[in-house]
């Protein structure tokens, strides 16, 4: 299993959560094989926020992760990855934290945000 996670900064497990998908600047990709981590990297997020079109969906889905955990998300983002079969998480905290929570069971899905007149749209 591979997860992607939105990260404030490129600092892996001691980062936090980024709150806005569309706009992180990285992603800290986690594969995770019989319950154990067995690799990780800090990826650039080389599509931030560029504006419609869910860049950012499909930046992280060239990762091949088969779940995301986001601070926040619009609703069509959350579509895109539905339509891709990848499930989506929501998380407040540091990523160490959030990679602990998932392996001893399922997060929590994601609201669909209405920041700053996205109105659900990809972000």
């Amino acid at each position: 299993m591979r997860i992607g996670i939105t990260l404030e900064d490129e600092k892996g497990f001691e980062s936090y959560v980024a709150q806005h998908f569309g706009q992180c600047r990285y992603f800290f990709i986690v594969d995770i094989k019989d319950s154990k981590i067995v690799e990780t990297k800090v990826v650039p997020n080389n599509a931030q926020h560029g504006g419609g079109g869910c860049q950012a969906v499909d930046e992280i889905l060239r990762h091949k992760v088969n779940c995301v955990i986001a601070g926040g998300m619009g609703g069509g983002a959350q579509q895109k990855f539905m339509n891709a079969g990848v499930q989506v998480f929501g998380y407040s905290g540091k990523v160490q934290d959030a990679v602990r929570d998932f392996l001893k069971g399922p997060l929590g899905g994601l609201d669909v945000c209405h920041e700053q007149g996205h109105d659900g749209e990809c972000r």
